[in-house]
């Protein structure tokens, strides 16, 4: 279980250079360039966005534990060597939050529905189980395979959920998912105050949600 935060700015893509795969943890080795004598053996790294275990390291490389309930959960299943991965180091204590809070517990796998230009941007759509969909929100923020973003549109269809961002170029430099087109793949983390605002909603925090209902956050300006 981590506890670990993330900004969902991206760092660098890196490369996944081995998989060993078995009926319980995977092990995935990933090439990358940024400086990993700072990264202490059983540090957090988010790998497309999901929060990972630092198990074995060099100068130009490390490994990770995926579970196989993570592996279940998100994108990991279809990874191969030579894929390239969103990767960010877990925030220091007093480091500054530049892009939301991110704690690298995927929600959801959703899927790409059509990606097209728009101007210098690139719009995506994407489809997520309705489960996860309920805590996204138009100029809300959300985790694409790690990266922050602002959803765009939401729209919701029966069981699912669509919803839309833009990919400005810096970002479409810095991450994978330029490469992204329909029927492609992401790790999805709504963003964490959603859920809070509805366990408050349902009384679910005791004395502390007294009072606390839609009225109450519509005056107050949160909703």
């Amino acid at each position: 279980m981590h506890n670990t935060m993330f900004t969902g700015l991206i760092e660098e893509v890196g490369t996944v250079r081995s998989l060993k795969k078995s009926s319980q943890d995977w092990r995935v080795g990933i090439n990358c360039d940024f400086d990993l004598s700072s990264v202490r053996m059983g540090a957090s790294i988010a790998v497309n966005g999901a929060c990972l275990t630092v198990v074995e390291k060099s100068a130009s490389h490390f490994s990770v534990d995926v579970s196989a309930e993570s592996v279940h959960r998100t994108t990991f299943a279809k990874l191969s060597p030579g894929d390239l991965v969103n990767l960010e180091r877990a925030l220091a204590v007093g480091g500054r939050l530049d892009g939301h809070i991110v704690q690298g517990h995927v929600d959801a796998v959703g899927r790409v529905e059509r990606a097209a230009p728009r101007g210098r941007s690139i719009e995506i759509w994407f489809r997520v189980p309705a489960s996860a969909g309920r805590y996204i929100i138009s100029k809300g923020s959300i985790a694409v395979d790690g990266v922050s973003l602002t959803v765009n549109q939401v729209e919701d269809v029966g069981e699912a959920t669509r919803f839309s961002v833009n990919i400005i170029p810096h970002t479409q430099l810095k991450t994978t998912l330029t490469g992204l087109g329909p029927g492609g793949e992401v790790n999805i983390e709504t963003d964490l105050l959603g859920r809070y605002v509805e366990r408050l909603l349902k009384g679910g925090l005791g004395k502390a949600s007294r009072g606390i209902d839609e009225a109450y956050l519509i005056k107050k300006g949160f909703v």
